[in-house]
């Protein structure tokens, strides 16, 4: 059987470049599409890779007629958060606007298959836990706003017979590859393993905990915390999902265990054998409680088995990474 070409935009950048490497090892052929904004060329070495912006028609174009295309995993994209409220615009340029013109070059050169990577954000702050697909999307900040935007467009393609996809809506992606070759590096970096692992390192004074007063069973936030090769490998059975003729749909990807502020900070000293400081403060503005998933949807669809489930594993691969990163 021929090789499946798969267009993967955003592929250098974290979540990507593990989805990237996990489809080479599974026999696809892969062109990767980033402007390196945030990815790093050093994360995808042994694929093909186009330097370009999903707002760049002709270069888009350019590759799209050179290459006939199975199917489009769609990574690029602005993700922090609090950058989203302080300048919406680019947000909503880039993942919006970025976004649509990459379908309309999809639809032009009849690439029918779509993966989109979505965020626990649509829930914004959810009435219950474990969030299940169906419940309400109201978003609270400008970023998953431009998700469900995204979604929106998508599911109306669908009902016109313009596209089929997949939309995964993740919860917090963590951990690195196993090779220690590839891992997170965000400049600047917002997300708590990362975060707790640079204290620990000397890199960073102290960790904060922002709210010790929330309903949980510490009174920090709770978070599902999902390795990104289980994340990677959601990807891949969506992909083939969609191959193989299955209809559009979403999918939360969590492991529907959460953990807490303290207990990631607990276990990170345990992994890495350092002591460091400690932080307690003010609430920060917007952060829900908890968010964990209900993933039994993506287990029963695309027979989604996680591998990675184990906090520590997920940490101390991350610390492997943090120790020797390469970029």
């Amino acid at each position: 059987m021929a090789k499946l070409n798969i267009l993967v935009t955003g592929g250098a950048g974290y979540i990507g470049s593990h989805t990237v490497k996990l489809l080479s090892e599974k026999g696809f052929n892969v062109v990767v599409y980033d402007n390196l904004s945030n990815g790093h060329r050093e994360a995808v070495e042994n694929v093909k890779f186009v330097e370009g912006d999903i707002l760049d028609t002709e270069r888009l174009s350019s590759l799209l007629s050179e290459v006939k295309f199975d199917a489009c995993i769609h990574f690029a994209a602005f993700i922090e958060v609090g950058e989203s409220v302080k300048n919406p615009l680019k947000f909503y340029k880039n993942n919006v606007a970025g976004t649509l013109n990459l379908l309309t070059l999809l639809k032009k050169y009849n690439v029918k298959n779509f993966v989109f990577s979505s965020t626990a954000a649509v829930y914004g702050n959810p009435e219950k836990t474990p969030i299940k697909e169906d419940f309400e999307l109201k978003p609270v900040n400008p970023y998953g706003n431009t998700k469900l935007a995204v979604e929106n467009a998508l599911r109306d393609m669908s009902n016109a017979g313009e596209i089929s996809y997949i939309a995964l809506r993740y919860f917090n992606a963590s951990g690195a590859d196993e090779s220690g070759l590839i891992g997170e590096s965000h400049n600047p970096e917002t997300h708590l393993i990362p975060l707790v692992l640079k204290t620990a390192k000397g890199e960073r004074e102290s960790i904060k905990i922002f709210g010790t007063d929330y309903p949980t069973k510490d009174g920090t936030c709770i978070r599902d915390y999902i390795h990104v090769n289980d994340l990677a490998n959601a990807h891949i059975l969506a992909l083939n999902y969609l191959i193989e003729g299955g209809k559009s749909d979403v999918f939360n990807c969590g492991y529907g265990i959460g953990y807490s502020v303290r207990e990631i900070i607990d276990t990170a000293k345990k992994v890495t054998g350092i002591d460091f400081r400690v932080e307690e403060t003010e609430r920060r503005e917007g952060d829900p409680a908890v968010l964990v998933a209900d993933n039994k949807k993506i287990k029963k669809v695309l027979n989604w088995k996680p591998q990675y489930n184990d906090i520590e594993y997920i940490i101390q691969t991350a610390w492997n990474w943090e120790k020797n990163k390469r970029f």
